[in-house]
């Protein structure tokens, strides 16, 4: 079998070609001829050798460059001017603040609330829901009087005057109405007098006439 290079295709391309039987004489009969293929069957292409790795040298190791931080100077920003509040000359406690607070609210419709200033005013107050005789409404509008639920309350308050008089005010409010109770409170005056008595009058009752009746003749009838 011969080996044919073909110099104008890449130089790993080779060709295999059927072996070449040079004629001895005239007489000599040559093989039959191969019967015709086509190039893509009698070509068979050759495992390309192994090309060397070229030498790559190993890259120089640079550190990694060090740049300072930039310093950038702090802003100034000018200070807000906020005009001053206008209070009204009256109100000498504007700085009072609230000291402490709580609210209660539970589900059976009763409340409990307080809370505590900074000048030492204190107030607690409470209320719950109570049956009661009072005036009903309705769907017509027609009054009628009989039980009826409301609300009931009660408290206290402490505080101190600007001249330093302490107060406390206690008070209760129900069917009877507002019952405020504290010794700063003005008390009704008592009226101590004496009834004045009716004048008696005597006399003596007059007496009623008699009548005799008489019949016709003149003569009375006993």
């Amino acid at each position: 079998m011969t080996i044919f290079s073909d110099s104008s295709s890449s130089p790993h391309s080779w060709l295999l070609l059927p072996p070449y039987h040079p004629a001895t004489s005239r007489n000599t009969r040559l093989p039959a001829p191969l019967p015709q293929t086509t190039r893509h069957q009698t070509t068979r292409l050759l495992a390309t050798p192994p090309q060397p790795t070229p030498h790559q040298p190993t890259p120089p190791a640079y550190p990694a460059p060090a740049y300072p931080a930039p310093a950038y100077p702090a802003p100034a920003y000018p200070a807000p001017a906020y005009p001053a509040p206008a209070y009204n000359k009256d109100n000498k406690y504007a700085d009072i603040t609230i000291t402490s607070q709580s609210d209660e609210r539970n589900l059976d419709g009763s409340t409990q609330w307080s809370y505590a200033q900074s000048d030492y005013t204190t107030r607690e107050e409470s209320q719950v829901q109570k049956k009661m005789q009072g005036v009903t409404y309705d769907s017509y509008g027609k009054e009628s009087y009989g039980e009826v639920l409301g609300n009931t309350n009660k408290g206290s308050s402490y505080w101190v005057s600007p001249e330093g008089q302490k107060f406390t005010l206690t008070w209760a409010a129900d069917e009877a109405g507002f019952q405020p109770k504290g010794d700063h409170l003005p008390v009704a005056p008592v009226h101590e007098y004496e009834l004045p008595v009716a004048p008696v009058h005597e006399y003596e009752l007059p007496v009623a006439p008699v009548h005799i009746p008489f019949n016709g003749k003149g003569y009375k009838i006993y």
